[in-house]
């Protein structure tokens, strides 16, 4: 049996553009997780009076591109913190990018849809992104 490919989830990177001609992208701070979007296909209902054993049938539809969430230590007033609340308050679209640990990369645009902070007592302060993609997925680094 061949020996799993597996990666450990470590030094995954979630970036924003700047928004700049031609710009760079900054990586949030102190990221602990990334859940990418679940892109899904709508279904088309295409059943019809001679469908097969009474069955349904369907086709692909339309791609929802998905939400995607970003948790990480949340540090009041820090640049990512204040990255994060300018882009949430403007509703602005920008490129986004994550970088896979194995030289992977997702580039998509979005717009941060919520920010929700957690202040458990004792315990560190943390902050979850919600990001809406707003738009295809454009895949790069992908071994042949």
């Amino acid at each position: 049996m061949p020996e799993s490919q597996a990666l450990m989830a470590y030094d995954i990177g979630f970036a924003i553009h700047d928004g700049e001609d031609p710009g760079t992208f900054e990586d949030l701070a102190e990221v602990n997780e990334i859940t990418p979007p679940n892109q899904q296909a709508d279904d088309i209902d295409v059943t019809h009076q001679k469908s097969p054993n009474k069955t349904r049938e369907y086709i692909a539809g339309m791609i929802e591109p998905g939400d995607m969430t970003v948790s990480l230590n949340w540090i009041p007033g820090s640049a990512t913190d204040m990255t994060i609340q300018t882009l949430k308050a403007s509703g602005d679209r920008r490129q986004m990018r994550i970088a896979w640990n194995n030289g992977v990369s997702w580039t998509f645009t979005g717009y941060i849809k919520g920010f929700e902070p957690s202040t458990a007592l004792g315990d560190k302060m943390t902050g979850t992104v919600t990001i809406k993609v707003a738009g295809s997925t454009e895949i790069s680094g992908m071994g042949g």
